[in-house]
């Protein structure tokens, strides 16, 4: 049985220059543990994109408006407040987040949303440690470099982490002086909304940031506008690569987190119990539907099937269970749509000769109506095969053996992605050489799916470019300015 929510839903309008307005329609957000429709939201057409541009760039270029009137320190307090505001907040904004997305609240309440919290005091600290340099390289010149705001930033969020993929981009964003039209996910947009009014409850001024939800349609409004000077993107490689087609037309800037398909390499000589909780974490933690997943598990041949043995029956305990039960590990897939696309890779896997060890089928709770899906795990699986090469997105693991470092070295980059990848090993020398040799952003050692704001995240290869968070963020929200003074 599902349980009622307490949240309280309003229907959802748009944020432009400090207003809340209608848009040209709406369109439904719906609650993926029951099909149910949980308010309408106001879809923005390009002219409403148009508008929230406008605003960002009013609030940009007015040289005596009060955000370009703001201290550095000043914008730090800001986003220190909103942060604060969140974390009074975080009940609330935590279960608007299970409602929309279905991950359980146990991952709201104690990972996402403090996560936020943290990311957003990061970048706080840092908005007034943000400086050039003076570069002494001539007698008959005095030289320096000052760093300054790109302009109106558009971020564009994906589904799968509402919320703190949002900080990811308003943290640096702001801190550095940009202002900003944030378009969430269509499927997930209720926490967006909520942040909107903590940003005017914190002090920010009308038009720093402006929310525009709707659809693809808004998404490209947004990359083709001549008004917008840079694009932050997570989500999928396919949409990434039209966004930088539609980017190009105005040559502004891009950063794209896409997507992964991450190598978890376990060799014998690991902790085996660690690298079963770290595979299992790895592909399982928000259903699988995690850009960085663990989704390709290369396991060493002389402990294959001691390994399989003990994955299998991890999985299996493992329940889709109701969202906002503080018990449940496993929560519903965030959309009719995305609960069929894994079911079809699921039969593709079977299709292609992988053995199908744990899971695999829909999962019918409360009269069926929500979208779950076991935790499911394929062995057998050769590299070759869509389900070791292509991104699903959903709680399904395909399982690889192999012989030695050389070998997982190389199927390991045997793919487009190039996002995420971990080791299990107690070899000091073997973690750290891999660690070299797998093409991708971040690599993990003995564990799986830890982040922290100062260490910066992005991918390598079709996974993107650019980085979000740490020091390394910053630079993607600035632009360097060399002057010259004449000495002579």
């Amino acid at each position: 049985m599902i349980a009622a929510s307490k949240a309280k839903i309003e229907p959802g309008k748009l944020l432009i220059g400090g207003e809340w307005v209608e848009g040209s329609s709406t369109f439904a957000t719906v609650n993926p543990a029951t099909g149910d429709t949980l308010t309408q939201v106001a879809e923005a057409s390009a002219e409403d994109v148009d508008r929230a541009v406008r605003a960002a760039r009013r609030a940009f270029d007015d040289l005596g408006g009060p955000w370009r009137k703001l201290s550095a320190s000043d914008r730090g307090k800001l986003l220190w407040r909103l942060a604060d505001l969140v974390e009074r907040n975080l009940e609330e904004i935590a279960e608007l987040e299970t409602l929309d997305n279905g991950k359980p609240i146990f991952e709201s309440r104690y990972v996402d949303i403090p996560s936020v919290v943290d990311v957003l005091r990061y970048y706080a600290g840092w908005a007034s440690k943000i400086h050039g340099e003076t570069i002494n390289s001539r007698e008959d010149a005095f030289t320096y470099t000052l760093r300054e705001p790109v302009g109106v930033v558009g971020a564009i969020i994906p589904w799968n982490f509402p919320l703190l993929l949002t900080s990811w981009k308003l943290g640096p964003a702001l801190a550095t002086g940009n202002t900003v039209v944030l378009k969430p996910a269509e499927q997930t947009p209720l926490t967006a909304l909520r942040l909107g009014q903590l940003l005017t409850e914190a002090g920010f001024p009308p038009g720093v940031v402006n929310i525009v939800t709707g659809g693809p349609a808004a998404g490209q409004a947004l990359v083709r506008h001549a008004g917008v000077d840079k694009i932050a993107f997570t989500g999928s490689t396919s949409v990434g690569k039209e966004i930088m087609r539609g980017a190009a037309d105005t040559l502004k800037r891009v950063t794209l987190e896409l997507g992964g398909k991450s190598p978890n390499i376990v060799f014998a000589d690991s902790d085996l119990e660690a690298a079963v909780k770290g595979a299992s974490t790895g592909i399982f933690y928000g259903k699988g539907e995690v850009c960085a997943a663990g989704s390709r598990l290369f396991v060493e041949k002389k402990v294959h099937d001691e390994f399989m043995g003990k994955l299998a029956d991890r999985a299996r305990k493992i329940k889709p269970g109701d969202p906002l039960d503080p018990k449940t590990r496993l929560g519903a897939i965030v959309s009719e749509q995305q609960m069929q696309t894994v079911l079809r890779y699921i039969e593709s896997g079977k299709q292609e000769g992988a053995r199908l060890v744990a899971g695999g089928n829909r999962v019918s709770l409360d009269g069926g109506k929500g979208f779950f899906v076991e935790p499911t795990v394929f062995d057998a699986v050769e590299n070759r095969m869509k389900i070791a090469q292509e991104e699903i997105f959903g709680p399904v693991l395909a399982t690889i053996a192999f012989d030695d470092l050389d070998q997982v070295a190389e199927m390991a980059n045997q793919n487009i992605y190039g996002l995420a990848a971990a080791v299990w090993t107690n070899d000091i020398k073997k973690a750290h050489g891999l660690a070299r040799r797998l093409k991708a952003g971040t690599v993990w050692i003995n564990t799986y799916n830890l982040y922290d704001a100062a260490l910066p995240f992005g991918g390598f290869k079709q996974s993107g470019f650019g980085r979000e968070l740490g020091r390394e963020a910053l630079d993607y929200y600035t632009e360097v300015k060399s002057v010259w003074v004449n000495l002579a």
